[in-house]
Formats: structure tokens, sequence, C-alpha cells
């Protein structure tokens, strides 16, 4: 019993600091929300022709080079592609396919620190 009242006291006294907070607006809860997507990040761009025109339905590959697991996406009707949940620990190479022609194989650093990677495709 002094134990649970010893647990009870500090938590008590953490909520008079100010340490731990309930509110709408609290720091501690609102950490925790975003630790669960610290180090992703999304991947996203269109896929163009010579021409620099949208391409509709390139095949838009990513590689983990860790894992060497690949996630493909078909682009939009504007061309666009779109990766989440994209590991910032990583390298990942990217590149895109379609009717014979692929573009230059574009690489995602682990090193880059932005949280959203945008990059063009030109098909080749």
């Amino acid at each position: 019993m002094r134990r649970a009242g010893v647990l009870a006291a500090t938590i008590l006294g953490f909520l008079a600091l100010g340490v731990l907070s309930t509110g709408p607006h609290s720091s501690f809860l609102s950490s925790i929300a975003q630790a669960q997507n610290i180090g992703m990040r999304t991947v996203s761009g269109t896929v163009l022709d010579a021409s620099s025109q949208p391409v509709f339905g390139a095949t838009v590959f990513i590689k983990n080079e860790k894992t060497k697991t690949i996630r493909s996406f078909d682009s939009t009707a504007e061309g666009h592609f779109h990766f989440a949940q994209v590991d910032m620990s990583t390298d990942f190479d990217l590149w895109a396919e379609k009717d014979g022609k692929k573009s230059a194989i574009k690489t995602v650093s682990s090193w880059d620190a932005r949280k959203e990677f945008v990059s063009d495709l030109k098909l080749k």
C-alpha cells in the first residue's frame, strides 16, 4: 500500500510541476503520438516522358538497399506516384519503367532529413 501511495504522490508531483500534462494540448501525450512516426517519410513525385509530359501507368519502384525488398506503384493519369512509411534510416533506390523505357535510378539517402522526399522521374 505504501508503494502505491509513493507512486501516486510522484505522479501528482509531476503533474503539479507541469512535467506531465493531461490537457488537450499535452506535450507528453503529443510526444508519444509523434514518436509513432519517427523515422518515416513519404516519397512522391511525377513520372515524365522525354518531352516532360506526365506518364500514366508507369511502374515506379522503390528498393530498400538493406533488405533488398521492392515496393511498386503505378503512376496516376497525372503521372504522380506516392510511397508512405519509407524508413529514413535506410537508403532506397527509386526508378520508373514503362514500355521498355527506364528512368535514371535516384537514391533516397538515409542522410537526407526531409520527411517528404519529392522527385520527378524522366523515362528515357
